[in-house]
């Protein structure tokens, strides 16, 4: 009797193992195209602690390795939702002439720039060769920027495009001759930790900057209006959960599953992440001033004058979320 019980309770585990998805049939599936890193704490949490859920949504996250995939991928369908820095949006409207809408904000990039031990100055970087996601896209023209105002003019180092954070910090490990990069946690943190250094951050270099932000296709948000006010819904109530700072042990543990961090990187990230002053912004609103101060940017680096912020966003959306929470 106790073998046939014990059969029978295997049976059961293998056959709720075997359970591809929790999706409730009526569920609404998104598939969201982010970079690897610590600005997607806000969506890990939305989905371990059901906000999406309740809500009728199923997140699926996609890391993407470059901008490239990522601005392809959200032109083309199949992805429905981007969180990216918000240069990426307004590079989809300008150079492929896709109609994209802004709905939201996220954070001021949180980027450090990142060096090899033997640059004691950024005017050192003369000659040498710094690493990019893209040549054209809004980190490298914080880096573009930081090197400018130490005197730096582009032609005077060498641009590596090697892809997303992941890439440029496993090229700077390994290669020497590859000398700054820009990063965000953890992957700001990891290198340090791996005998880089940093030489201080974008935010404080550039002042008003809005890095990651949630954008779409806007023919898609005119379609499903609602869907995107509840996945904003969802998406804010993340942000409020992981700056509660009682919740500091599960989000750490969170990034521990989600990015394979360890511990110590992972709590210092989640540090970095909540910080009143540098860290997420507070209900994920959009930082108009830094909006403002990219649109410069690249224009300063594209040629032209800086466009109006206003044919790339959309914050009906926002608010109509803000107002339901």
């Amino acid at each position: 009797m106790m073998k046939r019980l014990l059969a029978a309770v295997v049976t059961t585990a293998f056959a709720v193992a075997a359970i591809p998805d929790t999706t409730r049939a009526e569920d609404t599936k998104l598939a969201v195209i982010v970079f690897p890193g610590v600005p997607n704490l806000p969506i890990f949490a939305a989905q371990a602690k059901g906000f999406f859920a309740k809500r009728g949504l199923y997140i699926d996250v996609r890391f993407t390795p470059n901008s490239e995939e990522l601005r392809n991928g959200l032109a083309e369908s199949r992805y429905q939702i981007a969180h990216s820095a918000i240069d990426n949006a307004f590079a989809l409207k300008d150079k492929a002439n896709v109609d994209i809408a802004v709905v939201s904000g996220g954070d001021n990039s949180l980027n450090h720039l990142i060096v090899q031990p033997e640059i004691m100055s950024l005017a050192d970087i003369k000659g040498k060769t710094v690493v990019v996601d893209a040549v054209n896209t809004a980190y490298a023209f914080q880096l573009y920027e930081m090197l400018r105002q130490n005197g730096l003019k582009q032609g005077d180092y060498q641009v590596n495009p090697v892809g997303g954070t992941t890439l440029r910090l496993e090229s700077m490990i390994k290669d020497k001759a590859m000398v700054a990069a820009m990063m965000n946690p953890p992957f700001s943190i990891r290198a340090q930790k791996a005998g880089l250094k940093s030489m201080g951050t974008a935010a404080a270099a550039l002042g008003a900057y809005q890095g990651t932000s949630a954008f779409v296709l806007r023919t898609w948000g005119q379609a499903n209006a609602d869907t995107l006010v509840r996945y904003l819904q969802a998406y804010i109530e993340g942000v409020h959960w992981t700056l509660n700072i009682a919740n500091k042990p599960e989000a750490v543990a969170l990034m521990i599953e989600r990015l394979k961090l360890s511990d110590d990187i992972a709590a210092q990230a989640y540090d970095v992440a909540t910080n009143p002053k540098e860290g997420f912004d507070r209900d994920a609103a959009l930082n108009l001033e830094g909006v403002k101060n990219v649109l410069g940017l690249r224009a300063q680096f594209e040629g032209g004058t800086p466009a109006a912020s206003d044919k790339y966003i959309e914050l009906s959306y926002y608010r109509k979320a803000m107002a339901g929470l």
